[in-house]
């Protein structure tokens, strides 16, 4: 029998929230998402207290079956052996016997992003092939085929969703990463419902699969912002990626700057069961620790996903605790509030402005802990920053409030009408703002 499953109108716009009894989904997952080393990965989250703090899933990401295809008599994916020597059932035991879950990566498509086999009409047999090795996340992407085609006419049943070979005229196209339909030059396109696009069919038909399963699988999409994925994908699934990737083990400091813009203005679409993810967590990828630090709070505080894509054996004490930092987390995993940080004044821009190098410079969000603040300096040099009272909706103009320091950890006592501080270049200022004292 499938689990039960409620779908309910979420308070975002036009949205059906997937909702489960048994809360899987409420809440952004926390883990780890690479593609190689996960035992060694899940014994790290143990021994340095990431399990504790809360994360959880450890994902595997692409490459991990045969390349030539199925198995010819079942039609099953086949784990390459070679690296998995375990199969996907003993690397699942292993993960689950550290107390962990296990996550797996697939595509909606005829073929993963390094060309292993796909999904693509094979979504039920897929689905029962993932509960029975123990799979409990599904990261499932698209393919190069019909990103945006819509076919309001389209019937899925008992059909290939996504086939690439009718009703679509290959008309426009964008080349990066790959060459891909892309429909029109921008985006959105007036009068298109992006939720029967065939892409959304495709992710539908793994949805219901996984749904017929005795295990909860926690699924989340990915096909890279095309679309509007945050005005549908809750439609479909509890996370799905808003943006292009922030970089294959690596880590970019602008790519951190153009997600966190992007997401700063599709933020609505985030609260409970269903939310947008930033991509994974590039903590000690290359950036400096002020700028890891505007990396992980941001993601943290805009409520997505906090997947750890870092070898974590490199991690230092700093960045360890940064990663464990229980303020941000509690934050992030509010099991009372579910609306994301928001920005509330972004600065040296005007409000609201669209800048893919210059992010807002000032969130706020309200949490059970209180109110977090947060003050992000994207300049080359150290800037005075102030928290405004009256200008954060969330503190109703109070006079004397309570401010906590969310890196130091110190009590800062009652301050009256503003927090000011000094930001050093590329660093995020974070505190917690009580009641009026």
């Amino acid at each position: 029998m499938p689990r039960n499953i409620i779908f309910a109108i979420s308070i975002l716009p036009a949205v059906l929230a997937l909702e489960r009894t048994d809360n899987i989904g409420k809440l952004p997952a926390l883990g780890w998402n690479s593609w190689d080393k996960i035992l060694a990965a899940a014994q790290a989250m143990v021994d340095l207290g990431f399990k504790d703090a809360g994360y959880e899933y450890v994902i595997l990401d692409d490459c991990w079956s045969i390349k030539d295809g199925r198995d010819p008599s079942t039609n099953r994916l086949q784990p390459d052996l070679t690296k998995f020597r375990a199969g996907m059932n003993g690397t699942a035991d292993k993960v689950h016997s550290s107390g962990l879950k296990f996550g797996m990566y697939s595509s909606a498509g005829t073929q993963t992003g390094a060309s292993y086999p796909g999904s693509l009409g094979y979504e039920a047999i897929d689905a029962e092939t993932f509960a029975e090795w123990g799979v409990d996340y599904l990261k499932d992407v698209i393919d190069t085929c019909l990103a945006c085609n819509v076919d309001p006419n389209f019937d899925s049943v008992g059909k290939v969703n996504g086939s690439c070979t009718d009703q679509t005229p290959e008309t426009e196209y964008y080349t990066w990463p790959s060459s891909r339909p892309f429909c029109a030059t921008e985006f959105p396109v007036d009068g298109v419902d992006y939720s029967i696009s065939k892409t959304a069919q495709r992710f539908k038909i793994m949805e219901n699969a996984l749904l017929e399963q005795e295990r909860t699988i926690l699924y989340s999409l990915c096909q890279w912002s095309v679309n509007q994925v945050w005005t549908w994908g809750n439609e479909t699934a509890n996370s799905w990626h808003m943006s292009n990737d922030i970089g294959f083990r690596t880590a970019n400091w602008a790519r951190v700057l153009e997600i966190l813009n992007v997401n700063s203005f599709v933020l609505d679409y985030t609260n409970f069961w269903g939310r947008n993810g930033p991509d994974i967590l590039e903590v000690v990828n290359g950036l400096s620790l002020e700028e890891d630090r505007s990396h992980f709070a941001p993601w943290a505080m805009m409520k997505g996903p906090l997947l750890m894509g870092t070898d974590l054996t490199k991690l230092d004490q700093a960045r360890t605790a940064l990663l464990k930092n229980k303020y941000l987390l509690a934050f992030n995993q509010d099991n009372l509030i579910g609306e994301p940080a928001k920005p509330y004044k972004w600065g040296q821009n005007d409000d609201r402005a669209f800048n893919s190098s210059f992010s807002a410079m000032y969130w706020s969000g309200a949490s059970t802990n209180g109110t977090m603040v947060a003050m992000f300096n994207p300049l080359g040099s150290t800037i005075s920053m102030s928290a405004i009272w009256e200008e954060i909706s969330q503190l109703e103009a109070a006079g004397r409030c309570h401010v906590f320091d969310v890196w130091t950890e110190q009590d800062r006592g009652c301050i009256e009408n503003k927090m000011t501080t000094d930001v050093v270049s590329h660093d995020t200022a974070v505190y917690l703002i009580g009641k009026e004292c």
